[in-house]
């Protein structure tokens, strides 16, 4: 048996996190279900594609709880809130979505800090990092959202093109150090 090297209160954060990762995969999965069934095959590929990304935040929780000594607990997760109204509303709760996340995630690595657990701190940085692309990705699809939706009556062909566009768009958004001049 392992010895456990993280705290109890940690061990605690990264189980809720773990359980949150899946929540998110819910969110996405059904609010690529909607965009499907409302024609936009292109946006449900998108929603899906992310759904899977959330899964495998999930699993690296797992897999570092595990490897810590900690135990982890497969909780129930509640069910994903009531479909959007339309794709303005759904690219804006994902973004509140993200939002949230990025706030669960500064718990863990504000009290990984606190108690200089190191590892758990470095392991809480890619998820910063994670964090940071997903708003940034988010943010730029509202834009182009907006821009595809021009007078808000959406339904023309912008959205069309749009909805092609996400169909094979990135899962990764543009870090702003990375760019370069």
């Amino acid at each position: 048996m392992m010895s456990k090297r993280i705290s109890d209160k940690m061990e605690k954060l990264l189980n809720n996190q773990m359980t949150m990762e899946a929540y998110q995969s819910q969110v996405y999965l059904s609010y690529g279900s909607w965009a499907e069934v409302n024609g936009y095959p292109g946006i449900a590929t998108f929603l899906y594609g992310h759904m899977q990304e959330e899964r495998e935040h999930m699993f690296k929780l797992l897999k570092y709880i595990n490897e810590r000594g900690g135990a982890t607990k497969i909780e129930a997760i509640k069910a994903a809130p009531a479909n959007p109204k339309d794709l303005g509303d759904c690219f804006q709760k994902i973004l509140q979505h993200e939002i949230d996340n990025s706030k669960e995630i500064d718990k863990i690595v504000n009290l990984a800090y606190e108690e200089k657990d190191w590892s758990t701190f470095s392991f809480g940085q890619w998820f910063v990092q994670e964090q940071i692309e997903e708003e940034a990705l988010i943010n730029d699809v509202i834009d182009k959202y907006n821009l595809a939706a021009g007078d808000g009556k959406g339904g023309n062909s912008n959205l069309y093109d749009m909805d092609k566009d996400l169909a094979t768009a990135s899962q990764e958004g543009d870090m702003p150090r990375e760019e370069k001049i």
